[in-house]
């Protein structure tokens, strides 16, 4: 596959998942507390979870391909690959874990919750799910940022 074409899978996949965390955290969450009821604001967020997760797992699934695709062909293998890849490597598994506890653990619950009206627990959950999107959100601008600067350092 060409390195173009691998480099814009990879920039593509970072930019869906980084910006729609971005989106929802910074702009969406806010919006929907002040305007939502909690029922509502429940209902919407487990549908906009379950619209946006399936983008997240294309991502999952590109970036670490394509990644160690571009790092084998550009440097063959991590020994030579310079400290930002590294970087990037290291912070994108964390975020990749990080997404799978929410997908299995607190996005499974919320949806049992919002499915049963268990409006508390749907919102612990929801809390749980925003504090590490919070995390993932700033730990993918950071990957970001190593990523277009990283070689100038």
């Amino acid at each position: 596959m060409s390195s173009y074409i691998l480099l814009a899978l990879h920039v593509l996949a970072a930019v869906i998942w980084v910006g729609g965390m971005f989106f929802a955290y910074v702009v969406l969450r806010p919006s929907a507390a002040m305007l939502l009821e909690p029922p509502i604001r429940l209902k919407l967020w487990t549908s906009v979870f379950g619209r946006f997760f399936p983008f997240v797992w294309i991502a999952v699934v590109l970036l670490p391909l394509t990644g160690y695709i571009m790092v084998f062909n550009f440097y063959q293998g991590f020994e030579n690959a310079p400290v930002f890849i590294h970087t990037m490597n290291g912070l994108g598994i964390v975020m990749i874990l990080i997404y799978l506890h929410v997908f299995f653990a607190p996005y499974k619950r919320l949806k049992q919750a919002v499915a049963n009206e268990n409006w508390p627990e749907a919102g612990k959950r929801l809390n749980q799910i925003r504090m590490l999107v919070g995390i993932n959100t700033l730990l993918g601008l950071i990957v970001i940022s190593v990523a277009a600067a990283g070689r100038y350092f």
